[in-house]
């Protein structure tokens, strides 16, 4: 869903447009400052003269932060929030890392919307063509470059992974890494394909020492700080378990000015189209 046009209306010169930035939420504060915030602190900037809205799509999320004493918009909050605002041409950017589940949602919900816009556009998720795969080598080798030139380091990312068909894009990047040159870079997930398992047996096949271990998500949440880097049953503990040197960084994707730059781009195709 890329554009969709209400045919019973002719588009008009007068026609508002507002961004609207979706993403799955977090209740962690401190990684939401540095993250989705700062995507849309910077979208503001560049487009000053479309109003920026946003919305969470994890209730769960949602209500954790209402127990906080903070509201977000939901995607039907936020989409009623811009029609009463006289929106008319909606923008919509996800920040979603794949075209998964939760991206799916999205557009459905949009489709319910699609007769009281003039005109809706998508655009597209971290990971969608060919060429976001080295885009998004070259953000994390901007990052990690004297991480990944110890030959007897091993880095790991650790994605969030889904039950979708869209969970090949991890082993995908994995693979553009080692394409590239950089075959001591791994990619797992906490519920997906690669597992945590399958990643530390190729790694053992490997004279490493230490593994780093870098949270593949948009967001330093509960799975960066609890499941990659806690000191109990997470990715941390199991390869000191195993011998290895540990070392973990609380850094979401967002706070990687390489990764922002990819999904401005995405936005920029989408207010394009013709």
């Amino acid at each position: 869903m890329d554009k969709k046009k209400n045919p019973e209306r002719k588009k008009s010169e007068m026609d508002k447009r507002g961004i609207l930035m979706v993403s799955f939420g977090t209740s962690h504060l401190d990684t939401m400052a540095k993250t989705i915030e700062v995507l849309e602190k910077e979208v503001a900037e560049q487009y000053p003269e479309n109003p920026v809205y946003r919305a969470f799509t994890s209730q769960m999320v949602l209500t954790k932060l209402k127990e906080q004493g903070l509201e977000f918009d939901n995607m039907e909050q936020a989409l009623l929030r811009m029609k009463e605002d006289g929106i008319r041409e909606l923008v919509v950017q996800p920040t979603h890392i794949i075209a998964g589940i939760e991206y799916e949602k999205m557009l459905e919900q949009l489709k319910m919307y699609r007769l009281e816009f003039s005109e809706i556009r998508v655009g597209r998720p971290l990971m969608d063509q060919a060429g976001d795969y080295k885009e998004a080598v070259e953000a994390v080798l901007a990052e990690e470059r004297d991480t990944i030139g110890s030959k007897d380091t091993a880095l790991l990312l650790m994605g969030h992974g889904t039950s979708h068909r869209a969970t090949a894009v991890y082993p995908t990047l994995e693979y553009t890494f080692h394409l590239m040159g950089y075959s001591n870079v791994y990619v797992g997930t906490v519920e997906g394909y690669p597992e945590l398992e399958d990643l530390e047996k190729r790694i053992r096949e490997k004279p490493y020492k230490k593994v780093c271990l870098r949270p593949f998500l948009l967001v330093a949440g509960d799975h960066a700080k609890n499941d990659m880097a806690g000191e109990k049953e997470s990715w941390k503990n199991y390869f000191e378990e195993k011998g290895y040197e540990v070392e973990t960084k609380i850094r979401g994707l967002g706070e990687c000015e390489g990764i922002r730059r990819m999904f401005y781009q995405h936005l920029k195709e989408a207010t394009e189209l013709e």
